[in-house]
């Protein structure tokens, strides 16, 4: 199956990849490999944001890491000339979370992420991974996620 019908048929459809939102680029590719700059926790309505340990709870933070992880792949879609067949597998993902200081479930925050990406892509969706602390993040989001990727 497809990465586009198997995003289907999980009932995802991929934004628009969003525009930078300083003087950076979404994107650089080199070689087979893409970097992609760090996606913040949004969605349809806007913004999700709050601190996870204080305003947010562990299934709201997985939510908002999925959001981020849809945003990668928009990014990715785009890095690929719109053809996400080209990718090869997922290589690492860098996470952060806005959390208190004693939070420390950031990683099953960040399986929000992970679990969705394997489900999406299955074995190639597999990924190393950090998985961190922050006391604050862009604009107030919950999560942000960068992620480096394989293509052919």
């Amino acid at each position: 199956m497809s990465i586009e019908a198997k995003l289907k048929e999980l009932g995802v459809t991929l934004p628009d990849a969003p525009a930078p939102a300083a003087n950076y680029v979404p994107f650089v590719v080199a070689g087979d490999m893409v970097y992609i700059s760090g996606q913040i926790s949004a969605d349809e309505n806007g913004l999700i944001t709050g601190t996870l340990g204080a305003d947010m709870d562990v299934d709201a933070g997985q939510a908002a890491a999925k959001r981020c992880a849809i945003a990668l792949l928009a990014q990715l879609k785009a890095a690929c000339g719109g053809d996400l067949e080209r990718l090869v597998r997922v290589v690492k993902l860098g996470a952060f979370v806005n959390s208190t200081a004693d939070f420390t479930q950031q990683p099953q925050v960040v399986n929000g992420a992970s679990d969705f990406l394997v489900e999406a892509l299955g074995d190639i969706g597999r990924h190393a991974r950090s998985a961190v602390s922050s006391p604050s993040l862009p604009l107030g989001v919950a999560v942000e996620i960068d992620g480096v990727f394989q293509i052919k």
